[in-house]
């Protein structure tokens, strides 16, 4: 940007004070996001809904402590009333929402038909079980209607990508050229055992998953967020361009127990987008930057949106490690992106918030025992407790502490809305998680996991850049508008088995590498449901949004194969001396990157430079020590010469 406009935005604070409504947000999150296009409901119709979906969190919290059940029992049963609420809520395509209190026939034949397959599997268990390979026709088309009917909520709900990569598997399974399987031999494996839809994606969905959704629920009901968000002001509301950190700060907090970028972009952005914008950043900018911060909220240690406790599980390391090896590139990325709105205010001349409109530390204080439902959940992870257990008992603390806030103290009502959300919310996780059930199925039905290795080996040869850059390219599809844990769970099926087996990466790297690139898929054009839904409120060209949301969050897409190179950035097989020595250089480099990515660092800085401070943060971010000192002498001359300037500019004015 050059001074001409730099001047007219001083000379104009605030460049466009219009933001969106909510009927704005949902008819673009309508457009967009499948979870957002739901029907209406009202009267009596709704509060029978609205009850049935209370009761059925209830009955999984009750399933999760005290009953014994087969496994193929509790997730058949969990899926086929899944079914039911899906069609219930979500019509056959978009727009298809206009009439009140109504289901069409043909809805209702679908919800009943597909959720029957599941319940008959319940009944006749014993005598499926027996049959093995051996079922007869009526179990061979209940099968397949059932996961068709399953592939059809997944479309409604969660869209079309993962779908369209679970039908080419299947189609691998079927078809004679590939894997030629018998159609009874695939519905059984796919259906009727527990390494297809009722798999452990489903299985982890209908325990811990919802418990931690619900958790989620409760915790938001106790005004969390707006705490968050308070705290963020406190610290960098009077800031240069002091909204935005803000935004940065509390997106980060709300984002890593929210579980949802999307849900939290509407949440903390229906704050923050119009107070960056009256501070003067263009609204593709603001809208940006609460995409980017809630997105990177689900990779925010200690809860990363649940999937830290679903990475320990799939990992087969502790708790505890994985928080800990999580810190250092959640920071990186979180500082890179407050870098990047501290250079771009520098650059529009913006000023932060009056600290008289900012919240104090005696207002905030009071309320920091409603962190305590998350320190609870952490303590009894920690200590050795399930995580089913931990997220019910952090529940009944969020409960508990509601009451001492009189502006969000839980009522009869305020408590039965957060059941109804805790069902509604894992309905998108518990489709995906089926699918994810049958693309795990023919991976381990066919071999194709290996099939798969060896071509992205065979591709990459002995190039683990290649190898990173192909793995990469699957997550950002796979990942396109699928739910943080489900996410994670197909990317820890599918593709981080090329890393580990096929490359030889550590395992925990492999596992963040394919986390962090299933993420930013919310961020990332086409399918960037997270910066639509920032464009939506910032009233701001949705693409245009997400192409600023992807430049904010280039941590994320550096990162990653940093520490797939070398370890020591997740504390990996490293000495306290390189993991003071990586700290240092990594943020040095973010702060190179940043600059040059915004043009900004204690002035404009033209293309030359900008591509030099890149390059030169980019050195400092990768762990060697030839590199650190090509990044260091960048930095050092970057700053001499831009002092330099400075004083030569202030010399020529003062003359």
């Amino acid at each position: 940007m050059g001074d001409t406009e730099k001047r007219e935005v001083n000379a104009a604070p605030v460049v466009d004070t219009d933001v969106g409504t909510a009927a704005d947000v949902d008819e673009i999150m309508k457009k967009y996001d499948r979870e957002s296009n739901t029907r209406t409901w009202e009267g009596v119709p709704r509060q029978i809904l609205r009850y049935s979906m209370a009761a059925f969190t209830v009955f999984m919290i009750w399933m999760n402590l005290f009953a014994t059940w087969d496994e193929r029992v509790r997730r058949s049963l969990f899926l086929g009333v899944v079914i039911l609420f899906v069609f219930a809520l979500y019509p056959i395509k978009k727009g298809a929402v206009k009439r009140k209190n109504y289901i069409p026939w043909y809805d209702i034949v679908l919800a009943l038909v597909g959720s029957f397959c599941y319940f008959n599997y319940i009944i006749n268990l014993e005598k499926i079980v027996g049959m093995a390979t051996r079922i007869g026709t009526t179990e061979v088309v209940l099968g397949i209607i059932g996961a068709l009917v399953l592939a059809e909520c997944c479309r409604r709900v969660v869209g079309l990508p993962i779908l369209c990569v679970a039908t080419v598997f299947v189609l691998y399974a079927y078809l004679p050229m590939f894997a030629g399987k018998n159609l009874r031999y695939i519905v059984y494996n796919l259906f009727y055992t527990t390494s297809g839809i009722l798999g452990n994606p489903v299985g982890v969905c209908s325990t811990y998953i919802m418990l931690f959704i619900i958790f989620g629920a409760f915790l938001e009901a106790t005004g969390i967020a707006n705490f968050f968000i308070d705290c963020a002001n406190a610290i960098a509301g009077a800031a240069t361009g002091g909204p935005a950190k803000v935004s940065v700060i509390s997106s980060a907090l709300c984002g890593m127990v929210s579980g949802s970028s999307v849900g939290n972009t509407v949440t903390t952005g229906a704050v923050t987008i119009p107070l960056m914008k009256k501070t003067g950043y263009p609204a593709e900018f603001a809208g940006a930057v609460e995409a980017a911060s809630s997105t990177g909220g689900q990779i925010m240690p200690p809860i990363m949106g649940a999937a830290a406790f679903l990475m320990a599980e799939i990992v087969n390391v502790p708790y505890k490690d994985i928080v800990v090896r999580a810190i250092l590139p959640a920071a990186l990325y979180f500082t890179g992106i407050f870098l990047m709105v501290h250079f771009k205010a520098k650059k529009l001349g913006l000023k932060g918030l009056p600290k008289e409109d900012l919240p104090k530390a005696r207002e905030i204080l009071p309320k920091i025992y409603l962190i305590v439902p998350l320190i609870l959940l952490v303590y009894m992870i920690v200590s050795g407790f399930t995580m089913a257990r931990s997220a019910i008992f952090a529940t009944v603390a969020a409960i508990a502490v509601s009451f001492f806030n009189k502006e969000h103290r839980m009522t009869y009502n305020t408590f039965v809305d957060a059941l109804e959300s805790g069902t509604k919310n894992t309905l998108s996780v518990a489709v995906a998680c089926g699918i994810a059930g049958i693309i795990s199925g023919v991976v381990t039905m066919t071999g194709l996991g290996q099939v798969f290795i060896s071509a992205i080996v065979g591709v990459a040869g002995n190039n683990l850049f290649i190898a990173l850059f192909l793995t990469m390219l699957c997550c950002i599809v796979l990942g396109m508008g699928v739910p943080t844990t489900a996410n994670y769970i197909i990317m820890a099926t599918t593709c981080a088995p090329i890393l580990t087996t096929g490359m030889g990466m550590n395992v925990l790297a492999a596992n963040m590498f394919v986390f962090y690139f299933g993420i930013v898929a919310d961020i990332t054009p086409p399918v960037a449901l997270a910066a639509y839904a920032g464009s939506a409120i910032a009233k701001a060209p949705p693409m245009k949004t997400a192409f600023n949301a992807t430049r904010l969050a280039i941590a994320a897409f550096l990162i990653p194969y940093i520490f797939a190179f070398d370890n020591s950035l997740l504390f990996i097989d490293t000495t306290p001396i390189q993991v003071v020595m990586v700290i240092i250089t990594s943020f040095l480099g973010m702060t190179l990157v940043s600059s040059g990515l915004m043009g900004y660092m204690l002035r404009d800085l033209n293309w030359v430079q900008r591509i030099l401070c890149v390059a030169g943060g980019l050195a400092l971010i990768m762990p060697n020590q030839i590199t650190d000192v090509f990044g260091v002498a960048v930095l050092a001359v970057m700053i001499v010469f831009q002092v330099l300037a400075n004083k030569k500019d202030k010399a020529a004015a003062a003359a």
